[in-house]
C-alpha cells in the first residue's frame, strides 16, 4: 500500500510538472531513466531528437497530432492510398455510456482514440463483463495520457471511443504484431515480439531481408544461426510502413499480418515515451544517425 501511495504520488508529481513545464518534465523523467540529463540542445541519440522534436514540434504539427489519433489518422491512410489495410469501422462514440453493446457482433476490439494502452480486445461477448468494460475506459478516457510523460502530440485531442473489426482467426488467436522503424520514408527494420503467451517475452529486430540485426539484448543474446521463418507479406508490409512514412524524420509503424493481407496498428512518435533505456547505447547512436 506505502509503495503504491508514492507511486501515486510520484505520478501526481509528474503530472504538475508537465502542466507547468514540459520540458523541466522531460528532463526530469530523462534523469530517473538515465542518471542524467538529455542534450537537447545537441541531440544524437533516437531517444534525445525524438524529445527535442516532442518539445518543440509535435504539439503544434498538426499532421503528427492527426497520425497520433487512432480515430483521425484514417483519413491520412486513406490519403496514402492504403484503405484497404484499414480494420472495419463499427462504430464511434463521445462517451463510454453512449456504447451499444447489443448492436456490435460476438468479437470486436474498442479502443480510445489517444495515448496507448487503452483497449479491450473482445473475442467473445457472452464472456464479456459489458459494465466492468463501460467502467474501465471511463476512468481511462479521465486520465491526462499527455500528461505523464508530456507526449504533447496528445494534448488537447478531441477523445473518441472506436469500434474496430476483431482481428483474431477462427480460433481466436491474435495475429503477430510488427513494429517497423522508419527513417524519412523507409522501414530500415522491424521489431518482432515472440515468446510472449509463454511468459517469455524476447524481443527481436530483422533487416528487410528478415535477417536477425543483432542490435538489441535479446538479439545480441541470441545463439550463433537464430532465425525465425520469414512471415509471408512481410514484403508488403514493409512497403505499406514505407508509404506511411513519408514526411516524417522518424515514425514507428505498427502492423499486422493477418490471414486477409496487411492490416494497420497504429503511428508511434515516440515509442516509450522516447525514454527507452532498453535499447543498447551504440544502437540508440544508430537510430539517431538515421534521423
Amino acid at each position: 500500500m506505502k509503495k503504491k501511495r508514492i507511486s501515486r504520488i510520484a505520478r501526481a508529481f509528474y503530472i504538475v510538472s508537465s502542466y507547468l513545464s514540459p520540458r523541466l518534465n522531460t528532463k526530469l523523467l530523462f534523469f530517473r531513466k538515465f542518471g542524467r540529463f538529455p542534450n537537447l540542445k545537441n541531440p544524437a541519440t533516437l531517444n534525445e531528437k525524438l524529445l527535442k522534436l516532442k518539445l518543440e514540434n509535435y504539439g503544434k504539427n498538426e499532421l503528427v497530432r492527426k497520425c497520433a489519433d487512432k480515430y483521425r489518422v484514417r483519413g491520412y491512410i486513406k490519403a496514402c492510398g492504403l484503405e484497404s489495410c484499414l480494420n472495419e469501422l463499427l462504430a464511434v462514440y463521445e462517451k463510454a455510456e453512449e456504447i451499444d453493446w447489443d448492436s456490435l457482433p460476438q468479437s470486436f476490439a474498442v479502443k480510445w482514440n489517444f495515448g496507448c494502452g487503452y483497449n479491450i480486445i473482445c473475442s467473445s461477448k457472452k464472456a464479456l463483463d459489458t459494465a466492468e468494460a463501460e467502467k474501465k475506459l471511463k476512468k481511462w478516457g479521465r486520465e491526462p495520457f499527455w500528461a505523464y510523460f508530456s507526449e504533447l502530440q496528445y494534448r488537447g485531442v478531441d477523445k473518441k471511443i472506436i469500434v474496430e473489426e476483431y482481428l483474431g482467426n477462427k480460433e481466436g488467436v491474435l495475429p503477430e504484431d510488427y513494429k517497423f522503424y522508419c527513417f524519412h520514408g523507409r522501414a530500415y527494420c522491424v521489431m518482432l515480439c515472440v515468446g510472449r503467451k509463454e511468459g517469455w517475452p524476447r524481443f527481436y529486430f530483422f533487416d528487410r531481408d528478415f535477417r536477425l540485426m543483432r542490435i538489441n539484448r535479446d538479439s545480441v543474446n541470441a545463439p550463433e544461426g537464430f532465425s525465425l521463418p520469414k512471415p509471408e507479406g512481410i514484403e508488403e508490409a514493409f512497403q505499406t510502413a514505407d508509404r506511411l512514412s513519408r514526411g516524417f524524420p522518424f515514425v514507428r509503424v505498427d502492423l499486422y499480418l493477418t490471414e486477409r493481407g496487411v492490416r494497420f496498428g497504429e503511428m508511434t512518435f515516440t515509442p516509450a515515451a522516447a525514454l527507452d533505456n532498453k535499447r543498447l547505447p551504440e544502437t540508440d547512436l544508430l537510430f539517431g544517425s538515421l534521423m
